[in-house]
């Protein structure tokens, strides 16, 4: 069941030395970029501190990425993020978008769960929700 769900949007340019081979945005990278947008939502909900200094950590648990169009050096890039939270499970679904032509060019799903200092999952704090919540 969801209990809450959010969206998020941030802008990123395609660097040089991000470029593979067959000159086009090399796939490791797109999961940099959504990790990005994650820690960008993380620092805009003013939580981090909190959460290190209790040991509380927001792991991944499972990444699944599909490329839709090619991605080349200097495309700036919005990625959109949905976050929803089902269960102990915090969702983030990442939709990338050549900021220029508005085509989608890839898609994320990346499921996190929170887990105490003892690396025992945790049931998502309430703060979090709230923050969420407040971001429909």
């Amino acid at each position: 069941m969801t209990k809450s769900s959010a969206m998020f949007e941030y802008q990123v340019t395609v660097r040089g030395y991000e470029i593979d081979s067959y000159d086009h945005l090399n796939n490791a990278v797109y999961l940099n970029y959504v990790e990005q947008a994650r820690w960008e939502i993380l620092r805009e909900s003013n939580l981090v501190e909190k959460y290190k200094a209790s040991g509380l950590l927001l792991v991944v648990i499972e990444a699944n990425i599909r490329f839709v169009r090619e991605v080349v050096v200097f495309d700036e890039l919005n990625i959109k993020t949905d976050i929803t939270t089902v269960g102990p499970y915090v969702v983030f679904q990442h939709s990338m978008y050549n900021s220029k032509t508005e085509i989608k060019v890839s898609e994320a799903k990346v499921k996190c769960l929170f887990i105490g200092s003892d690396r025992i999952p945790v049931d998502i704090p309430e703060e979090f929700i709230e923050f969420i919540n407040n971001h429909v």
